[in-house]
């Protein structure tokens, strides 16, 4: 503002003594006028007249005052729109014409749907939100997103509990994400295999996907009847129970830790004579992965064959029961 200052003590904005005063070239002059007349600081230049400095306190009313109006209409208009919204909402729930309002369970084809099911439940949700995120790590965009909800919650007060599989930790993103959520009063655990995806606001309200064909999001059973309800709770809270921390305080421990539970996993899917997609799926690992792992893992049993291994993972097995049968007696 060293420019509006000048002007103020000669009284007049003349571009060449501004420049002249500050020592500036002239185009810089010029463009430092023309924003002081946009932030109405300077008068408009007419008939040949210079500008002039105008009071500060005057055109800070004048701002001032046109906001205040456009403030107050805004506030009429979102007042206006929730009386509007409010009273067509009770004559919506109010008509017998939509039985599936009022179903304990409702499928949802379409994936807009859901999501304005699950906006809808978050926006009422008081308490505590549960939710299951099987697989590995997510997009960094997903997780952007459920950031600023669930820092949301959290600031609302809800207790927030999420449960991601081990190979989520190798993923940078959601390293991070669980992280920041966790400075925000979260909490994260993860657990070597999950079943399916689950989202319960409040203990009242369930969210189960359907079944995912080709890359399009799938729909999902909105479930209501307590019984239900209480029993996906139940599952979640076993679930939760032998889950770890995650992050660990000690990264290196806690990666040691999950490899070590990993291996042991997919030696005892292996076991089982499943295939390689059915173990990547169940452990929320890439088929590739996957591969590598049992690959390391066959050459350390000395196995030749994903039978032999099999059949090594067995005696052992067998081998490690019995020890402990022994010990008991």
């Amino acid at each position: 503002m060293d420019a509006y200052q000048a002007g103020v003590r000669a009284g007049v904005f003349l571009d060449e003594e501004i420049a002249e005063e500050l020592d500036l070239e002239l185009p810089r002059v010029a463009e430092a006028r023309k924003r002081l007349q946009e932030l109405r600081l300077l008068s408009d230049v007419a008939d040949g007249c210079p500008a002039v400095p105008l009071d500060p306190e005057i055109v800070e009313a004048e701002l001032v005052s046109s906001l205040e109006i456009s403030i107050s209409r805004q506030r009429r208009q979102v007042s206006r729109i929730h009386r509007q919204l409010r009273s067509l909402a009770a004559v919506y729930r109010s008509t017998e014409h939509h039985p599936r309002e009022n179903a304990l369970i409702r499928v949802l084809d379409s994936a807009a749907d859901v999501q304005r099911e699950l906006d809808l439940a978050r926006h009422r949700c008081a308490k505590e939100r549960m939710a299951l995120q099987p697989g590995g790590g997510r997009a960094a965009h997903l997780l952007q997103q459920d950031l600023v909800h669930t820092q949301e919650l959290l600031r609302r007060g809800v207790r927030i509990r999420t449960l991601y599989q081990h190979t989520a930790r190798s993923s940078m993103a959601t390293r991070s994400y669980a992280k920041r959520v966790g400075e925000a009063g979260g909490e994260i655990r993860t657990a070597e295999e999950l079943s399916e995806r689950l989202i319960i606001y409040d203990r009242r309200i369930a969210f189960v996907p359907k079944e995912r064909r080709g890359q399009e999001a799938p729909g999902a059973a909105v479930v209501t009847d307590p019984t239900l309800v209480a029993y996906l709770c139940r599952s979640f809270e076993a679930a939760w129970q032998v889950g770890q921390p995650f992050p660990e305080p000690d990264q290196a421990e806690d990666v040691q830790d999950v490899g070590s539970e990993l291996r042991a996993s997919i030696l005892r899917l292996m076991g089982m004579g499943l295939k390689d997609e059915v173990i990547a799926r169940r452990l929320g690992m890439a088929t590739r992965t996957c591969r590598r792992y049992i690959s390391t893992l066959m050459e350390e049993l000395g196995a030749g064959s994903r039978f032999q291994a099999g059949l090594l993972v067995g005696r052992r097995e067998a081998s490690a029961e019995a020890e402990g049968a022994a010990h008991r007696s």
